[in-house]
């Protein structure tokens, strides 16, 4: 009799810390990323180029991300031959941001919800960082006009700064779970778009008399990211795989 007790006692201790695993969750989270990138700057065409980034998370929930980002990237526009100053500028820049995603699971009830589990995983966010430029451009004129032959006008700006940059950012992450029921790999697909404040990113500050030049310079980011989560498990409000039905 004693050794069937002991049993159920093992298989219910088995199922109740099952039934944890599906609220439990790691606080912390390292991963990397690839971006397709694209500049928004002064300078009329601008070419898709890539991005890299590294991340460290603290997950104060399973849906409430908390990410701090360093990001390596070149931004490419204009063209000696085809743009119409004959401006090009390529910009190798590094830039960290902390940024803050709400996912949709932790404001809706999805449980026993086929729809709200599909939709739960959406996120949208901001933050704040800062970039650091470092442009190669081309400073002279290559088209001369009556009062500039060519190489004689220098075209004002900067090569080097340090700008103030505001990320807003839309995406979906997919969540994998391990045989507990919580969530250790993720992998997001989203859309950030950087305003950075300045005309650090194509070095070129030209007066809105000579070339348009009516808002601060801007990015974005199409991106994978993938995340590893560790750390000592803590637990949520609610089942977060949920049900689905």
């Amino acid at each position: 009799m004693k050794k069937y007790f002991l049993l159920f006692v093992l298989v219910l201790t088995s199922v109740i810390v099952k039934a944890q695993g599906d609220y439990n969750f790691s606080p912390f989270g390292v991963g990397f990323g690839v971006s397709t990138i694209r500049g928004y700057t002064n300078v009329a065409k601008q070419n898709n180029t890539l991005a890299g980034e590294l991340n460290f998370t603290y997950n104060y929930s399973p849906y409430l991300p908390i990410t701090l980002a360093l990001e390596d990237g070149r931004l490419w526009g204009g063209s000696r031959v085809t743009d119409p100053s004959a401006r090009e500028y390529e910009n190798n820049y590094i830039a960290l941001y902390l940024r803050v995603d709400l996912q949709l699971g932790q404001i809706i009830d999805y449980d026993g919800s086929r729809f709200n589990e599909a939709i739960k995983n959406v996120y949208f966010g901001g933050g704040i960082g800062f970039v650091d430029d470092n442009v190669q451009n081309q400073r002279t004129n290559l088209i001369p006009n009556d009062q500039y032959p060519v190489g004689t006008y220098t075209f004002p700006g900067t090569d080097k700064s340090i700008n103030l940059a505001v990320p807003l950012r839309l995406g979906y992450e997919f969540k994998i779970y391990n045989e507990y029921d919580e969530p250790f790999i993720r992998i997001d697909l989203e859309y950030q778009h950087n305003i950075v404040f300045g005309e650090g990113l194509d070095g070129y500050d030209d007066p809105p008399s000579n070339f348009k030049n009516q808002h601060p310079d801007q990015y974005r980011d199409i991106s994978v990211i993938f995340k590893y989560n560790f750390g000592t498990i803590r637990a949520f409000t609610k089942r977060i795989r949920g049900s689905g039905f």
